[in-house]
């Protein structure tokens, strides 16, 4: 029996709204809790961090947060919205999800694949890197 699932979504893509409703039905089944990560990258790492004035990491976390509540109303409902924790992460994909994973304990992990382009078949997708070093059960919910 499950306890607490976590469903990571890319709020970029329109197709992760079948993971959320996947993730949601999987949790509703055991009654569980749900949390739902986005991720934002760091902007304020050495390399890229003096193309942006200092309160931009802020003003992007604010906004992700924005929009994942939205997402997450539009798609499940203003009534589900309110007991969903929402988690604006900032970092690596794949590190945040598995971080979060093992934070909240985590028994089932909900992510979506899409399809790779050239970059990701020689680095690797961020779901594969979750799939491999989770120490949970991973479910992967494949784009259409």
């Amino acid at each position: 029996m499950m306890k607490q699932v976590l469903c990571a979504i890319d709020l970029n893509q329109k197709n992760d709204n079948e993971v959320l409703l996947r993730a949601n039905k999987i949790a509703r089944l055991d009654d569980a809790n749900l949390d739902v990560i986005t991720v934002v990258p760091n902007f304020g790492m050495a390399l890229v961090g003096s193309y942006f004035d200092d309160n931009f990491q802020k003003q992007a976390v604010e906004d992700a947060q924005s929009a994942l509540k939205a997402r997450i109303a539009d798609v499940l409902g203003d009534d589900r919205n309110k007991n969903i924790r929402h988690i604006v992460a900032v970092g690596s994909i794949y590190e945040e999800i598995l971080e979060l994973a093992k934070q909240t304990d985590s028994d089932l992990i909900v992510i979506g694949a899409h399809k790779p382009d050239l970059r990701e078949y020689l680095l690797g997708p961020n779901a594969a890197r979750v799939v491999r070093h989770s120490k949970c059960s991973v479910y992967v919910v494949r784009e259409s």
